[in-house]
């Protein structure tokens, strides 16, 4: 499932076995290094929606991430069937959680929030690894059959990110791109554009004759 789609003839001495046993070890090591049971967290409120408290930076990136998997996963399987994409975007999430490692050991990641990306990670694998995911349920405190439960939501605001990359091109030409927040105006898009050095370099001594913006899109200064 992993190497590509089931309607694909594959030899699978060459699929890559070894790699997703080595994925879902990493998995199996996540819960072990945040264990619900010890912390007491394994019937928190907060866990059930992924909402910390007070949300940092890097828990923030993990809680984006986490129901921007659950969206993937969700389309690509129960909407196309892609299996190999979705573990693909677990991979990732799990990757997000693995790179926080020393925010998480300094509490600047709510232990809530870890159960809860345990407990959806357990659901997201349920049809592709289901008795691993049974024993991953149960390791985050879950009682209920892992069979009864519902598939994961993920709440659009949650997954949205909080700043994008906006191409500017002048006269066409890519000449840098800014970071602004998700929901900048057109006005202050222009004006991070017009900001950057590189743009400042490419109209210097001309004439700007039109900006023009497509919203989310990229930045265009026509000059002359």
């Amino acid at each position: 499932m992993f190497a590509a789609p089931p309607d694909r003839d594959l030899d699978w001495q060459d699929s890559g076995i070894e790699g997703i046993q080595r994925f879902l070890g990493r998995v199996y090591r996540l819960y072990l290094r945040n264990s619900p049971v010890e912390t007491g967290l394994a019937t928190s409120p907060a866990a059930e929606t992924g909402q910390a408290p007070s949300v940092r930076a890097e828990a923030r990136a993990i809680q984006r991430k986490l129901h921007q998997t659950i969206k993937r996963v969700s389309d690509d399987f129960l909407g196309r069937w892609h299996f190999n994409t979705c573990i693909a975007a677990i991979m990732e999430l799990v990757n997000e959680v693995y790179g926080a490692e020393e925010a998480i050991a300094g509490d600047q990641v709510p232990a809530s929030l870890i159960l809860s990306v345990q407990r959806n990670i357990a659901l997201l694998l349920a049809p592709m690894a289901p008795y691993l995911a049974h024993e991953l349920w149960e390791m985050a405190g879950e009682k209920s059959n892992l069979l009864k439960a519902s598939w994961p939501q993920y709440d659009p605001a949650l997954a949205a990110e909080d700043e994008i990359e906006i191409p500017v091109q002048v006269y066409g030409k890519l000449r840098t791109v800014v970071l602004v927040p998700a929901g900048a105006t057109n006005e202050q898009v222009e004006q991070a554009g017009l900001a950057d050095e590189k743009v400042k370099t490419a109209i210097a001594g001309k004439q700007i004759v039109k900006k023009i913006v497509v919203p989310g899109k990229l930045v265009n200064i026509v000059v002359r």
